[in-house]
């Protein structure tokens, strides 16, 4: 007995329209599966920096720039990855523009994402590891929500099955994207059956990835970008064996879909800076605070002064860098050691901290805060070794 014979028990359907008409104005679902899984991400976000002593609202500026950028970052990738759309012959390359006709890369995504994420974190004197830490869950979460417009759109599809879960493919509304059962010229692209529903296992599996990255982080307190790299290995796990099992068109090396070559390389690259990059996870309290913060675990009363002269959401001076021990007294009492109290947030593009002597390094026996300014070099900018580097050693209760 063959597949096409079989009846199946159950599948999963496919949606019969992936966009709606309001006036002139066409809705898409895919669309709005990305919308929604922008504002889940940025919730996600927000709630994490406020943990870690960010002004309220940082992630809307942030998100200013990560998102638009995180767009391009996508329609650069896949045009690079499947050049024949647009270019050579029958290629249109004005279509490179046509973002609505789908063609978005998730490397590309991530890797825009966060070169408009480092900007803003920079111009919010925010260190960009905390930003990215905190970004991870919600990255995923993201994703997971995101797959959900595949499934509109009738593609990501794998093998034929008679699985319960099994993905019926039919034809769509012709204005509407996705995979039809037979091309222009009446050829079958797909026979009759059902198929693997790989978008699904991914959302899926994206969805354990954004729960393991929570899990870890609270019990291991994981910092210097850690939690983000925890968060790009895992999703990049299950990106490889999941394009395996997909049967779209798609461009090859060695016989090889591009996306497994390209999740490999990323796992490596992550797997790597995981292992090698040690430091507790980093707290944030602005400069010049004396007073003390509200109760609330999110600190959502710290930028008060800002908010009310219609600043950005920063402290009025920047932040500092401050360990979890410090970051819990200041919350408590509303007070710092002198030698944390002189220690500015490091920026992105400073000085390696290799090059400057740490916080506790820089503080006398006296604890006194001007030998620790004199120290440090005297101004904001060589006080950076609050937040150690990357190669420095761990303290002892990190894993």
């Amino acid at each position: 007995m063959t597949l096409a014979s079989q009846t199946p028990l159950a599948a999963l359907p496919s949606p019969t329209t992936a966009v709606w008409q309001v006036g002139p104005a066409p809705i898409r679902a895919y669309a709005l599966c990305i919308i929604v899984g922008i504002v889940v991400a940025c919730w996600v976000t927000e709630r994490r920096l406020r943990q870690r002593g960010v002004a309220p609202g940082a992630v809307l500026d942030i998100a200013v720039w990560a998102v638009p950028a995180g767009i391009i970052g996508a329609r650069i990738y896949h045009v690079i990855t499947s050049p024949e759309k647009y270019f050579g012959t029958g290629g249109d390359w004005l279509k490179v523009f046509f973002v609505w006709e789908g063609g978005l890369g998730i490397w590309g995504a991530i890797a825009g994402g966060a070169v408009g994420a480092w900007f803003a974190a920079r111009q919010l004197g925010i260190p960009f590891a905390v930003v990215a830490d905190a970004a991870a869950p919600g990255l995923a979460l993201a994703q997971a929500i995101g797959r959900l417009g595949n499934w509109f759109n009738n593609e990501l599809y794998g093998g034929r099955t008679t699985l319960p879960w099994g993905l019926e493919i039919h034809r769509m509304d012709p204005d509407n994207p996705g995979r039809a059962l037979r091309d222009d010229a009446g050829r079958p692209i797909l026979e009759e059956g059902l198929y693997h529903p790989t978008f699904a296992y991914e959302l899926l599996w994206n969805l354990g990835v954004a729960a393991l990255v929570l899990v870890l982080d609270r019990r291991f307190k994981l910092g210097r970008g850690r939690a983000f790299a925890l968060y790009v290995m895992g999703y990049t796990a299950g990106r490889f064996w999941i394009e395996l099992m997909r049967t779209d068109e798609a461009n090859t090396i060695l016989g090889v879909r591009l996306n497994v070559w390209t999740a490999a390389v990323v796992f490596l690259g992550a797997l790597v800076y995981f292992l090698r990059v040690r430091g507790p996870r980093e707290y944030l309290v602005p400069v010049g605070a004396t007073a003390t913060p509200a109760p609330e675990s999110d600190l959502s009363q710290v930028d008060l002064s800002a908010r009310e002269a219609g600043s950005r959401p920063v402290a009025p001076e920047g932040y500092r860098v401050v360990d979890e021990e410090q970051f819990r007294r200041w919350r408590e009492t509303g007070e710092l050691p002198p030698e944390a109290a002189d220690v500015p947030a490091a920026r992105a593009d400073d000085a390696d901290a290799d090059e400057a002597p740490t916080a506790a390094d820089a503080a006398p026996a006296d604890r006194s805060p001007e030998p620790a300014r004199q120290a440090a070099g005297g101004d904001a900018e060589a006080g950076d070794a609050g937040a150690p580097d990357a190669g420095a050693r761990p303290a002892d209760r990190d894993s």
